[in-house]
C-alpha cells in the first residue's frame, strides 16, 4: 500500500490538489490524499510497471541489455569481483548490482580490470577538472605531510582561504560560507538555515528532483525511487512540476499565497541529469515571489558548479541570485568528497545553534584539493573551453538530429550536454538502453536519464579530439539502433 506523505501536487495549469497531512486511517475517508505512489509528470508507473521502469533507467542496473553486455566482457576473474561486492555491501538500487571493476583511471578515461578503457562522460558529476588530476594531487601530497585533519575547535589556513575564494567567486553577497563532508549535508545545512532565519520550517521543491538521499533531503526531492516505502517524511514539504515556461511559476505564488508561512524555496537551476533549463523569466518571476513572501531561495548546484555549464556557477547564466547556495561534487577535485553553502552574510544568525558540525567541517585536505581544483579551472581556461567545446558539440548533434528521427531533442551549455531519444511521440527508453550499452562496448561511458535521455557530461580538461570521438561513438550507436 502506497504511504501517504504531507505533500501538495499541482497539475500543470497549477491547480491546486488536495493536500494531505499525514493522517489516521479513519481521517482518509475525509480527504483526498496524493500519495507518493500518485502519477505525476514524469513519475515512474506504478507498482504492477515497477519492472519495465527499471529497465528504463540506465543507473537501475536490472535491464536485458545490461545481462547481456557483461556476458559478452565479464570475464571470470572480474565475475570473481562483482561476487565478493554483492556479497558484502548492502544491496540496493541504483548502485547493485554493479557492472564491472575499475583498475584505474586518468584525465578522461577509467580503466577497467580487464584493460579496457572507456571515456567518462558521467563521473557522477565530480570530475570537472578529470580522474586524478596532477595538480590536485600534488596538492593532496603536500597537505599530508602537515595538517592532514583538523579537529573541529581549530581551524587552519587552508580552509580560510578555500571560503574566502568561494565568496570572491559567488555572485551578490554568497559571504558567508560552511563546509561539508557531502552535498546531502550541505543541503540540510542549508534547510536548516532557512528555519533559523525566517522562523518557517515549510519549503517549495519540485517532483522529479534530487538533492540526496537522507532522510530530510528525500522529504524535499520528488523522486519516487528514494520516497517510496519509507512512511511520513518532513511535514510542510510542498512540490510543483518542473517548470517548462514562465508561467509556471502561478503554482509557487498559488502555494506561497495560500499557506503564507513559507520558508524557502529549493531548486537547480538547471535539471543536471536532463540539461532542461527552465527560461529565465520563470526564475525572475521566483525571485520576485520569494522577496514578496518573505521565503529564502536556495539554489542547488551540487553537481552544476565549477564550470560545467561555462560558469563558475550555473545560477550566473540568470539575472537572479539565490540567498543560498549549494556546491560539492567537483569542488574536491573527484577525489575527496567536499561541498559547502553559501550564504547571504545577513543570514549568519545560527551562533547559538549547530548547522552542521561534521567531523571534517574545516578539512584542510580537501579544502587543499578545492583550492588547487579552482586553480586548474581559472588558470587553464576551462570556464570559456567548456563554453567553446559545447557550442560546438551542441551544433554538430543538432545537424544530427535533422537526419535521424529517434533523437527528438539535442539540449546543452557549457559541457553538460543531452540527447533526447523519442519513437512515435513516446520516450524511446529501449533504444536508450541499447545505446548506451553499445557505446560502452565502443568505450564511452554515459548516464541515461529519465529513461530517454542521454546525458553526456565529460571532464573540462577533455580534448576536441576526444570529445569528437564520443560523439562519433554515440551517433554511430543511435544508427545502429535505429536502423538494427
Amino acid at each position: 500500500m502506497a504511504t501517504t506523505a504531507n505533500v501538495c501536487h499541482f497539475d500543470r495549469r497549477g491547480s491546486r490538489a488536495h493536500e494531505l497531512e499525514s493522517c489516521s486511517k479513519e481521517d482518509k475517508a475525509l480527504s483526498l490524499p496524493v500519495t507518493t505512489s500518485q502519477k505525476r509528470p514524469g513519475q515512474a508507473p506504478d507498482n504492477g510497471h515497477r519492472e519495465q521502469w527499471r529497465y528504463a533507467e540506465g543507473d537501475i542496473n536490472l535491464s536485458p541489455e545490461r545481462a547481456q553486455w557483461q556476458s559478452e566482457h565479464v570475464n571470470d576473474e572480474t565475475q570473481s569481483v562483482l561476487d565478493r561486492d554483492a556479497s558484502v555491501f548492502m544491496h540496493q538500487s541504483l548502485s547493485t548490482p554493479c557492472l564491472t571493476s575499475l583498475a584505474e583511471c586518468e584525465g578522461a578515461y577509467l580503466v577497467d580490470e580487464q584493460g579496457r578503457r572507456y571515456l567518462d562522460f558521467h563521473g557522477n558529476s565530480a570530475h570537472q577538472v578529470g580522474h586524478r588530476n596532477p595538480r590536485v594531487l600534488e596538492a593532496i601530497k603536500q597537505q599530508l605531510e602537515t595538517l592532514p585533519f583538523c579537529p573541529r575547535r581549530f581551524t587552519n589556513r587552508p580552509v580560510i582561504r578555500l571560503a574566502e575564494k568561494l565568496a570572491e567567486l559567488a555572485p551578490g553577497r554568497l559571504n558567508k560560507v560552511l563546509f561539508a563532508p557531502g552535498g546531502t549535508s550541505a543541503i540540510g545545512m542549508a534547510m536548516k538555515l532557512a528555519r533559523f532565519a525566517t522562523g518557517r520550517h515549510k519549503t517549495i521543491s519540485m517532483w522529479d528532483s534530487f538533492h540526496g538521499a537522507s532522510l530530510d533531503a528525500i522529504s524535499i526531492g520528488g523522486e519516487n525511487l528514494f520516497r517510496d516505502g519509507l512512511g511520513p517524511l518532513l511535514p510542510g514539504c510542498f512540490h510543483v512540476p518542473w517548470p517548462q515556461e514562465a508561467g509556471d511559476a502561478d503554482a509557487i505564488e498559488q502555494i506561497l499565497t495560500d499557506e503564507g508561512d513559507i520558508g524557502a524555496i529549493i531548486a537547480e537551476p538547471m535539471r543536471c541529469t536532463t540539461v532542461d533549463r527552465p527560461p529565465t523569466p520563470y526564475w525572475e518571476r521566483v525571485r520576485q515571489l520569494c522577496d514578496q513572501h518573505g521565503a529564502l531561495l536556495i539554489f542547488d548546484e551540487i553537481p552544476l558548479a565549477l564550470g560545467r555549464t561555462g560558469r563558475m556557477f550555473c545560477c550566473e547564466h540568470l539575472s537572479v541570485i539565490p540567498d543560498i547556495l549549494v556546491i560539492g561534487k567537483g569542488l574536491g577535485g573527484g577525489i575527496l568528497p567536499m561541498a559547502a553553502m553559501l550564504a547571504r552574510d545577513d543570514l549568519d544568525v545560527a551562533e547559538d545553534y549547530a548547522l552542521g558540525h561534521y567531523t571534517h567541517e574545516k578539512s584542510p585536505l580537501g579544502a587543499a584539493a578545492a583550492l588547487a581544483t579552482i586553480n586548474v579551472i581559472e588558470s587553464e581556461g576551462l570556464l570559456q573551453r567548456a563554453t567553446d567545446l559545447g557550442r560546438r558539440a551542441v551544433s554538430r548533434l543538432q545537424a544530427f538530429q535533422r537526419n535521424h528521427h529517434l533523437v527528438a531533442d539535442v539540449r546543452g551549455i557549457g559541457l553538460a550536454l543531452a540527447l533526447e531519444l523519442s519513437y512515435s511521440g513516446e520516450p524511446a527508453t529501449g533504444e536508450a538502453q541499447k545505446v548506451l550499452y553499445t557505446c560502452l562496448t565502443q568505450g564511452l561511458s554515459f548516464k541515461v536519464s529519465n529513461g530517454n535521455v542521454l546525458t553526456l557530461t565529460p571532464p573540462l580538461t577533455i580534448t576536441e579530439s576526444e570529445l569528437a570521438h564520443a560523439l562519433g561513438i554515440v551517433e554511430r550507436a543511435i544508427v545502429g539502433v535505429s536502423t538494427g
